[in-house]
């Protein structure tokens, strides 16, 4: 982990709505540093995940780490995972909702359906190629990171405005 801090764009930074690029020089010593600079960000900030569009810059890069934080203390713990070039292909066809927030969004969290179970080919850190299965909350983390790669962020995905609720609200009432 690195103790460098990167800034979160939030909501409204055009950067935010950009498609990133396919990592080509996983070897670069930049890309190196960008993927311990992102898991620093991500636990400076009590994230479970973070994509490299969130801190400006436009490669596909996310972090997967769930584990229980402020903002979400029942997460499962496990390692951070550095997934470049992530491709999901949804196992099934169940969908479900629960509550996400972001970083680039602050203050407020959305009821999100996404696919319980998903498949995420990828590669490491290290350029070697993975293929692992996630389900339920970590799944819903990887699609939430993947879906910056392309521009989107969770509320684009709430079914209508009444499914938005404010961070203060969030934790008084779904966590008390």
């Amino acid at each position: 982990m690195s103790d460098i801090q990167l800034e979160v764009l939030e909501l409204g930074n055009p950067k935010l709505r950009q498609t990133a690029r396919p990592v080509e020089d996983l070897a670069h010593s930049d890309m190196q540093s960008l993927i311990d600079d992102l898991i620093g960000t991500m636990e400076q900030s009590n994230g479970v995940g973070i994509a490299a569009p969130q801190v400006g810059v436009d490669l596909q890069v996310v972090i997967v780490a769930s584990r229980p934080t402020l903002r979400y203390p029942h997460a499962p713990q496990m390692d951070p995972i550095a997934m470049i070039n992530p491709q999901i292909t949804p196992i099934g066809a169940e969908v479900v909702k629960d509550w996400e927030g972001c970083l680039s969004v602050p203050g407020i969290r959305g009821l999100v359906p996404r696919s319980r179970v998903i498949s995420v080919e990828y590669q490491d850190r290290d350029g070697n190629n993975q293929q692992r299965t996630f389900q339920d909350f970590v799944a819903r983390i990887v699609q939430h990171e993947c879906d910056h790669l392309q521009g989107y962020v969770f509320i684009d995905r709430v079914e209508t405005t009444r499914e938005l609720i404010t961070e203060n609200e969030y934790h008084k009432l779904i966590i008390p």
